[in-house]
């Protein structure tokens, strides 16, 4: 595939069924080959997702007036809000790229966004998604989320970058059920308001360059650390801290 090839669609904040049921209509189209490889690019207002694998206790003990919806992605729990760039990327793969080598490649696009603007993040073998590693300021932390979906060779929903989302969201549960590690946005990393009208464009080319599905050499990873065991949930009902 090249970059004229796969089509970028700015779909602005909607709310996140709307958005389900758009991304089932493209990806129907894509499955069909009525349309060309697809990624949509949105906000969400204030949503809680529970993927496959969320347990009881990783839910909200208070969602703070956000719905908590289940969905048909992997992965467990997350949070979509203001000041999260969300990228759907609806793309048929291709026979030699397996859903592994998908994930590594929107990791990637994450990590590129990153560097772009002075942050240094990367892979934590046995967590999915985007990190920064544990320093002065804290354990590892979170600034991209991966949860998909791959239906007739064709993927659906996809990542979520933090951007200056209100991180007194992630208060009310165990993002993606890991309780030893934070959350943050580049904002909050480059003390200054960094807009998802900023991060858009960046974010964008390195998942065209990603979906082009060219050779590329991955950023080395930090240690690994698989996910903890499960421990019990407790009811943070008023924002906390973010100490990472």
């Amino acid at each position: 595939m090249n970059e004229a090839e796969l089509r970028f669609e700015e779909i602005g904040t909607i709310d996140y069924l709307d958005a389900w049921e758009l991304q089932k209509q493209v990806h129907q189209r894509v499955v069909d080959r009525e349309q060309e490889d697809t990624v949509l690019l949105l906000e969400h207002p204030p949503t809680y997702t529970a993927g496959k694998r969320t347990d009881d206790h990783e839910r909200p003990a208070d969602s703070g007036g956000a719905p908590v919806i289940d969905v048909d992605r992997g992965g467990k729990i997350t949070f979509h809000g203001p000041g999260q760039l969300v990228a759907y990327p609806i793309v048929r793969l291709p026979e030699k790229v397996k859903v592994v080598d998908f994930v590594r490649r929107l990791e990637e696009a994450m990590i590129a966004t990153c560097a772009d603007f002075g942050v240094a993040a990367s892979r934590v073998p046995g967590r999915s998604g985007t990190w920064l590693g544990e320093d002065e300021r804290g354990p590892e932390r979170k600034i991209g989320a991966i949860g998909l979906r791959v239906s007739q060779h064709v993927t659906m929903h996809g990542i979520a970058f933090n951007c200056d989302v209100d991180l007194g969201w992630y208060d009310r549960f165990i993002p993606c059920g890991i309780a030893d590690a934070g959350v943050t946005t580049l904002s909050r990393e480059l003390g200054r308001d960094v807009p998802v009208a900023e991060v858009q464009p960046v974010l964008q080319r390195h998942l065209a360059d990603m979906l082009s599905w060219r050779d590329y050499e991955p950023t080395p990873s930090f240690a690994p650390k698989p996910e903890p065991g499960r421990t019990p949930k407790i009811p943070l009902l008023a924002p906390a801290s973010h100490g990472g």
